[in-house]
């Protein structure tokens, strides 16, 4: 039996998750806290809607796409493993170190899946990448550059940097297989107190570098 899946958030990305969960054939419930919105969704994608609080308590749910903005992840990401869902969660993971650690934990604690929406992770481009790198059929690796630009939606909740690097962050990681050493960053605002590009400099253990820039101007 194929898992009952409800997406939480029916914005922008959330209706993309919609869409794509009913080709699949996963797709049970829509919510959102604009209740004609979820009803609307309902009604086209011939799902239920049901109420944001009632998807942690109904038995019949398996697993939630939560599409929010990322102050609400962390604290809706414990509450839906708590109660034994799986969870995907669109990027970032979380504002602070400290609400990541503890969704993870949640997850861990409760033996449930939590998973972040890096796709370009996925995307056949990047696996083919990184197998020829794992290979060693380009040689060792020794810096990687990322050139990131946001020209469509604009995010107020955050800055360049949450908005648009998690991405090349995600592939990055991968491609090393490692953690940082030394991580070193700046960016600047031209509007209000959220940057709109920045720079981020990664040193690896084994000498790599990379540099990530990211801008939505």
């Amino acid at each position: 039996m194929k898992p009952r899946i409800a997406v939480l958030g029916c914005g922008y990305w959330g209706s993309n998750h919609i869409r794509t969960l009913k080709a699949l054939g996963a797709l049970y419930a829509v919510s959102d806290t604009n209740r004609a919105r979820a009803e609307g969704f309902a009604s086209e994608q011939d799902c239920l809607a049901i109420e944001p609080d009632q998807l942690f308590v109904r038995d019949d749910i398996d697993a939630i796409v939560m599409a929010l903005p990322p102050q609400f992840h962390a604290d809706l990401a414990v509450r839906a493993v708590t109660a034994g869902k799986d969870v995907l969660v669109e990027k970032p993971i979380a504002l602070t170190v400290a609400d990541a650690e503890r969704a993870v934990q949640a997850a861990k604690d409760n033996g449930r899946v939590f998973m972040v929406g890096h796709v370009l992770r996925f995307h056949p481009a990047f696996e083919t990448l990184k197998g020829l790198i794992d290979k060693g059929e380009l040689g060792e690796v020794r810096y990687i550059h990322s050139h990131r630009l946001g020209l469509g939606k604009f995010h107020t909740e955050n800055d360049a940097l949450w908005d648009l690097a998690p991405h090349d962050l995600s592939m990055i990681l991968a491609i090393t297989g490692t953690e940082p050493i030394e991580v070193r960053g700046e960016g600047a605002a031209l509007l209000d107190n959220l940057s709109d590009f920045a720079h981020l400099h990664m040193r690896f253990p084994n000498g790599l570098r990379s540099h990530l820039f990211t801008s939505r101007l």
